[in-house]
């Protein structure tokens, strides 16, 4: 089952979508998150949100500045503070 990821900021929703795994830069180092993972909440630090579509696939990169992810039963949510592009 794909996990459902949301990359929001204060100003808009940018992303929300279905994908495989999602690659998280947290302020205690990088983390991925698949669908099932725990529950799970960390700060981010600036760096690159890194998307795999499916699995193997070349990752997205959206970088971020700053903000919180959260992992939840309904998937990864990351505030960020600022998106670049």
């Amino acid at each position: 089952m794909p996990l459902h990821f949301e990359l929001v900021t204060p100003a808009k929703l940018v992303r929300s979508e279905d994908v495989h795994m999602v690659v998280v830069p947290g302020t205690e180092g990088e983390f991925g998150v698949l669908e099932g993972h725990a529950p799970f909440m960390s700060t981010i630090r600036d760096g690159a949100v890194q998307i795999f579509a499916k699995d193997g696939a070349t990752p997205e990169i959206i970088q971020v500045r700053g903000g919180f992810a959260e992992v939840n039963e309904k998937g990864l949510t990351v505030l960020a503070e600022h998106v670049e592009g």
